[in-house]
């Protein structure tokens, strides 16, 4: 629905903001994830819960500041909620939907180099919500 609100959102991934990701990794392994040896010194690595439907992503905080230079861990925790909507235009409604409610905007829509409309609000307990989309075609 071209410039319209979605009637409903995906939830389509978690993001984890880590201090080490060797540490992180491995404590996910005991929970039986399985990474690639090169995973463990990467900034950003992905692994697909079952029935594909839901992804989980780890970050390094480090490659946080690239994006969002003000970024700063919170206190509470560093958990992100990533809702995917199926065009840019929905990204941009929804964003507008949730300040008009008067939620806290982190950053305004953006077309992200990796490929995704992303734009990033916070949920009333502070905790990071990321709306993304398929970026429009170059």
């Amino acid at each position: 629905m071209a410039g319209g609100t979605p009637t409903t959102a995906q939830l389509s991934f978690v993001l984890l903001v880590v201090d080490n990701m060797a540490r992180s990794l491995t404590f996910y392994e005991h929970l039986g994830f399985k990474f690639p040896a090169e995973a463990f010194a990467e900034p950003h690595v992905e692994a697909e819960l079952p029935g594909g439907a839901m992804r989980i992503f780890w970050n390094v905080a480090e490659s946080v500041t690239q994006f969002a230079p003000d970024y700063r861990p919170a206190p509470h925790g560093r958990v992100c909620l990533g809702f995917q909507f199926d065009t840019p235009d929905e990204v941009d409604a929804m964003f507008r939907k949730l300040g008009s409610l008067g939620y806290r905007a982190d950053r305004t829509p953006w077309d992200a180099p990796w490929g995704q409309r992303y734009a990033i609000v916070y949920d009333p307990d502070g905790n990071v919500v990321d709306l993304t989309s398929p970026s429009p075609p170059m």
